[in-house]
């Protein structure tokens, strides 16, 4: 039952076609375009995937998707978390259903809540599931909520199907301070793009990047660099990674990693509303600024 992901995961950007509903064979394809270009996980229905503007109904179909699509070469690690823990609970059954290799959920958002209250919504949720891997997400960047160790330490007590956890705070230490747990099987996924070879050297398992959206053959390159041991490849393409970062905003914007996609033939549409696409004079010269960087990208 236990999972352990290694390498580049892929927070799945979710495709919409013109008339804004979610398409699902652009899904299939670039799922295709990501596999064959080594990445070693997909994570859809998460921050990059702008699952919290999806209804329930079309996070369950994507997930479908993305689990056909995947057909078992490399793990899939379904965003089932929500604001209630009803429809956590719900989401993350159906991620098992689905036959997903795991489910990964962020913290409730909008109100602040306290460890005892995500304890008892964590609870619930691996209750429901007690044979599902069940990953923990830390974004307070986005959700004002924070899974510190403590509480991480608690759920993987209490349940041992609490298998990892993706953090995207920033701070490595949080992830550091888990990598005991289990015996030292604590699964580890780092989810910021300018951390990647620094949270590697450090023994962190995995990258959950964004950027692998639009440039994977990069990301898995700089993984492999690191895990080799070639200290000297992985400065060089994680300075290559930290420029693409910045021209790309890092997923501040998520209509230009879409663009990117587009201009290298693998057209994903454009993000849902209240986002807004970036302006065409824009995309364009995002585009030439990429081009510069030379990057090698089959």
């Amino acid at each position: 039952m236990s999972l352990r992901i290694r390498g580049v995961i892929v927070p799945l950007l979710t495709p919409f076609d013109r008339h804004g509903a979610i398409d699902h064979a652009a899904i299939g394809r670039l799922v295709e375009f990501l596999i064959e270009r080594g990445v070693h996980g997909l994570f859809p229905g998460g921050t990059t995937g702008e699952g919290p503007l999806l209804s329930p109904e079309e996070r369950r179909a994507l997930a479908e998707t993305v689990v056909r699509a995947a057909d078992g070469r490399v793990p899939v690690i379904i965003h089932t978390g929500a604001i209630t823990t009803r429809e956590a609970v719900e989401l993350t059954r159906h991620a098992q259903s689905c036959g997903a290799s795991a489910a990964a959920l962020i913290t409730p958002y909008y109100f602040r809540f306290s460890d005892e209250a995500l304890f008892r919504h964590f609870a619930q949720v691996c209750e429901a599931v007690p044979d599902f891997s069940i990953y923990l997400y830390n974004n307070p960047g986005v959700t004002g909520n924070t899974i510190d160790a403590g509480l991480v330490a608690r759920l993987a007590e209490a349940y041992p199907h609490v298998t990892g956890m993706k953090d995207s705070s920033g701070h490595l230490e949080n992830l550091l301070r888990c990598m005991a747990l289990h015996g030292g099987a604590f699964n580890t996924a780092s989810g910021n793009d300018g951390d990647i070879l620094a949270a590697l050297a450090l023994g962190i398992d995995a990258c959950v990047s964004g950027n692998a959206n639009y440039a994977p053959e990069l990301i898995t390159a700089l993984y492999h660099a690191a895990a080799s041991g070639d200290l000297a490849q992985a400065r060089t393409l994680q300075r290559q990674v930290n420029a693409l970062r910045e021209i790309l905003e890092d997923g501040r914007d998520l209509s230009l990693f879409k663009a990117m996609l587009d201009a290298r033939g693998l057209p994903v549409g454009t993000v849902r509303a209240p986002l807004l696409p970036a302006p065409e004079a824009v995309v364009r010269r995002k585009w030439a600024q990429v081009q510069a960087l030379d990057l090698a990208l089959a």
